[in-house]
């Protein structure tokens, strides 16, 4: 019990001295950034924006990613306190690294769950791009693009127009793009697209064609994929439905059997 007060006490007083700014996480954390930039993922601000959208400040979130791992590391500390060894002290920082990895996995699931949306998104922002080429350049209908957007899509649109313009010239932008949304169709429909901004503009015309009829056909699928899902749901209620019915005729038989042998 008296353990128990002591380190009550030790976490009040942190917590006195971190209101006060005697001790200032936020300040360490920007003092060290250099080192903590270390340990953030290559797709965290994709990922992040990909959840919050655009006006996130992903700077803000990570640091207090970094905060929330450090005080749960501390308190660890606190705990192990008088016994510290090298196997405590090895407790503490996988304690430290699941914490700070936490926020990356639950973001990471996040975009997985969705990526079904995504794939019954993808035709529908393809086919505004494809009025776009009417009328500009490849790059250029990209860039126009991504107001109406969708906002899952921008981060990774970004990305691939900022390495289009840096004078990458292969298909290596249009894969990336294709391999960040791995849904149906992704990366035969980037193949189309680059083959839209380079040859001739007769061949031009006639890959356009063929653009326009794939986005067609996706449209299709993705008009099927929704009317099926609310069938499904529309089957779902009316089962639901069914059986409650049946479960409540069956009770109210029940009940008028009881009555009938109970007056017996």
């Amino acid at each position: 019990m008296q353990g128990m007060e002591i380190l009550f006490v030790i976490l009040l007083l942190i917590f006195i001295l971190t209101y006060n700014k005697t001790i200032d996480f936020k300040k360490f954390i920007i003092d060290n950034n250099k080192f903590f930039e270390l340990l953030k993922e290559d797709n965290y601000e994709f990922l992040v924006y990909s959840k919050y959208g655009e006006n996130v400040d992903v700077n803000l979130l990570f640091q207090k990613r970094i905060t929330n791992a450090l005080t749960v590391a501390l308190v660890f500390m606190v705990l192990f306190m008088g016994k510290f060894s090298a196997l405590n002290f090895v407790i503490v920082i996988v304690v430290f690294y699941g914490m700070y990895k936490l926020p990356y996995i639950q973001l990471n699931s996040f975009y997985k769950k969705h990526l079904h949306q995504i794939d019954l998104m993808l035709p529908y922002y393809l086919k505004g791009l494809e009025i776009l080429i009417q009328h500009y350049t490849v790059p250029v209908a990209l860039a126009r693009s991504i107001n109406d957007a969708p906002s899952v899509f921008k981060p990774g649109l970004k990305k691939m127009i900022e390495r289009i313009n840096s004078g990458d010239s292969t298909v290596d932008p249009y894969m990336e793009f294709a391999n960040t949304y791995p849904v149906r169709d992704s990366m035969r429909m980037m193949r189309l697209l680059y083959r839209l901004g380079i040859g001739s503009q007769e061949r031009k015309q006639d890959r356009l064609m063929m653009f326009s009829r794939s986005v067609s056909n996706l449209q299709n699928k993705a008009r099927e994929v929704k009317y099926k899902e609310r069938l499904d749901r529309m089957e779902g209620k009316t089962m639901t439905m069914l059986i409650s019915t049946g479960i409540g005729v069956m009770l109210i038989l029940l009940i008028a059997m009881m009555n009938m042998f109970g007056s017996v």
